[in-house]
């Protein structure tokens, strides 16, 4: 199956597995500023297949401005770095919360591209996520 639409179970499977969480900048489904949505890894228009390993849960926003790239300069050193994959990539070892979690930061040069191209660190995005550490629901597991 190649095609963009993806059937009502591959969504749900995409959203249990990813536990109601934006897979790129870890907003919650619950609480998220945008709708999440299904996000295809490798894009469609780059030979991407609407299969579970190809998709992944992304807020409409992360979803926006990944669009149909792949990679995306490195902030630190210029150069072009592939973005997080999360079906190949554990997000703990590319990114962590800065002191007060509120920011993701980047820790490679994966994860930085990602932070950067991204904005996971958007104003609302942050905003939300202040208001949810008060509230004991931020970091998520």
């Amino acid at each position: 199956m190649s095609s963009e639409y993806v059937p009502v179970a591959l969504k749900q499977l995409v959203f249990d597995r990813a536990r109601g969480l934006c897979e790129y900048c870890r907003s919650q489904a619950k609480y998220a500023i945008d709708p999440l949505v299904i996000d295809h890894i490798q894009p469609v228009s780059r030979g991407g297949q609407t299969i579970a390993e190809n998709l992944a849960l992304s807020c409409q926003t992360c979803n926006n401005y990944k669009y149909n790239k792949t990679e995306a300069p490195d902030p630190a050193t210029g150069q072009l770095a592939p973005l997080f994959h999360p079906r190949q990539l554990e997000w703990n070892q590319h990114f962590a919360w800065n002191e007060d979690t509120t920011q993701m930061l980047g820790i490679t040069a994966i994860g930085r591209a990602t932070v950067a191209l991204l904005q996971t660190n958007r104003e609302g995005v942050v905003n939300m996520r202040r208001v949810l550490v008060i509230m004991g629901e931020h970091p998520p597991d």
